[in-house]
């Protein structure tokens, strides 16, 4: 294993020691940076690539996957301060062409408690999974590249029953950010990427976060993400570090770094970013979940902590954050993926270790 930490910030060997852990239960490369009362802790563990020739970028860009959903909330917030449309509008008033239930509401889009299929697929309470775009295996690897416009993402989530009425219950999906992203454009008749860079990238001085919008470059430096499939009897590992994100659209096509992510959920948290009457909007959690608007609270030893994680194709994001912003845990990962999720129990541990060392201090030093 090739490991790097930063010579900034203290001695952090609780920190190293997990990311040894990662490394150890198949991620590639790990990039992590911690800022609490003991400063500034920057490290990385693993490698840049599968042949292990360089070790990890511990400040370089990766993919955030449904990380990019808070974004999305916070420029919709953004725009209610502005009173350019309000939570409980009808997301039919704002986009008339789609025949949404009028019951619908901006914020449950925000919540996902809109009952509207998920583009990306569903799997129901018996069992049974219902298939969207392609997302796993050879299908996908081979169409990786394709464009898919946000329009046509809705339209096929609409060209399907509902879970449930709009407001009836709780269920994850991609499109409801789908479609909050539209509502932003339409509001405002500019591209997302202009208001982002407007209400939250420009304020804050964030130049590492991109929305790359149907471009499937990764900027330099990065760490390299990989996907595993069965072929024709042989097993297949790709590169799949470039790739057409159209495919999750706003439920997670944004890169970032742990820099960005960190000053960016610092402020949020803190109070400096959205007035203090809507960022109490964004933490109030629906029941099911505790999920708010585009962020889940997470009830700890410590107290409640506050983050919205991603993960998509070989790539994944950690961004938490206490109620004040003053101690944040960022985090960039990359693996191997496949259709059967592999990684996913590393990765949960991944989280609860991380929330335990920084949060709880329930590691030993």
């Amino acid at each position: 294993m090739s490991t790097t930490v930063s010579d900034r910030g203290p001695e952090r060997p609780e920190l190293q020691r997990v990311i040894g852990e990662l490394v150890e239960s198949g991620f590639v490369g790990v990039r992590l940076r911690v800022n609490d009362e003991r400063g500034e802790w920057v490290g990385g563990g693993g490698s840049r690539a599968l042949d292990r020739s360089a070790g990890p970028t511990v400040d370089g860009h990766f993919r955030i996957g449904s990380t990019t959903k808070n974004l999305v909330a916070a420029v919709v917030l953004l725009l209610v301060a502005e009173g350019r449309l309000g939570l409980d509008d009808p997301a039919g008033d704002h986009l008339p062409g789609f025949g949404l239930d009028g019951r619908i509401t901006v914020r449950m889009l925000l919540q996902h408690t809109s009952g509207i299929f998920n583009h990306t697929g569903e799997l129901y309470e018996d069992g049974t999974i219902v298939l969207g775009v392609p997302w796993q295996g050879k299908e996908w690897v081979a169409g990786r590249f394709r464009t898919y416009l946000p329009e046509d993402l809705v339209r096929l989530s609409l060209s399907r029953p509902p879970r449930f009425a709009p407001g009836a219950g709780w269920s994850y999906a991609n499109t409801n950010y789908v479609l909050a992203r539209l509502v932003i454009e339409r509001v405002t008749g500019r591209p997302f990427a202009v208001e982002l860079q407007r209400l939250v990238l420009g304020p804050l001085g964030l130049t590492g976060t991109v929305a790359p919008g149907v471009s499937p470059e990764l900027p330099e430096p990065h760490n390299r993400s990989y996907y595993r499939y069965p072929d024709a009897g042989r097993e297949r590992i790709v590169d799949v570090t470039r790739q057409n994100p159209s495919w999750v659209g706003a439920g997670g096509d944004l890169i970032s770094t742990t820099r960005d992510l960190h000053t960016y959920f610092s402020a949020l948290m803190g109070g400096r970013l959205l007035p203090a009457e809507l960022l109490a909007e964004m933490r109030a959690p629906e029941a099911t979940a505790g999920y708010g608007l585009g962020v889940f609270a997470q009830q700890t030893d410590a107290g409640t902590v506050y983050h919205h994680n991603g993960a998509t194709m070989g790539s994944a994001a950690l961004m938490y954050g206490t109620a004040d912003g003053a101690r944040t845990l960022t985090a960039g990962l990359t693996w191997v993926d496949d259709a059967d999720l592999t990684i996913a129990p590393a990765f949960l541990t991944a989280q609860q270790r991380l929330v335990d060392a920084v949060f709880c201090g329930t590691l030993a030093r």
